[in-house]
């Protein structure tokens, strides 16, 4: 488990149960963001991670629409950012797994999910 970083609020708050009991479901929200608002609505971990999957989702639809609108350069850099996308979640899976509350490299501390 890792240590409670003072600077992040969410690792004050690991629940080493929870962790547990919602890995998966956590790993999940990388791919369907949803999933834990119906399978672990109570949990604070699987929803932290449910919350970084939709601002990634969020950032990624923000970012191939305004890629698309930009040619030549917009449309070469779109596979840039898709790639750049799959890397992200491959990240907040591994976080999920391990038990982690770790937010993602330059994704904004925005709490949507509660």
């Amino acid at each position: 488990m890792q240590n409670p970083n003072p600077h992040n609020p969410h690792d004050q708050q690991v629940d080493p149960h929870d962790v547990e009991q919602n890995k998966t479901v956590a790993a999940i929200s990388y791919i369907l963001f949803f999933v834990p608002l119906l399978a672990a609505r109570n949990s604070r971990f699987a929803m932290y991670h449910a919350n970084q999957g939709l601002l990634l989702l969020l950032a990624l639809i923000a970012g191939n629409i305004v890629l698309s609108i930009i040619p030549f350069i917009g449309w070469m850099l779109m596979p840039v950012l898709n790639i750049a996308a799959l890397v992200y979640i491959v990240l907040g899976v591994m976080n999920a797994v391990n038990g982690r509350k770790q937010p993602l490299p330059f994704m904004p501390n925005v709490d949507i999910l509660k």
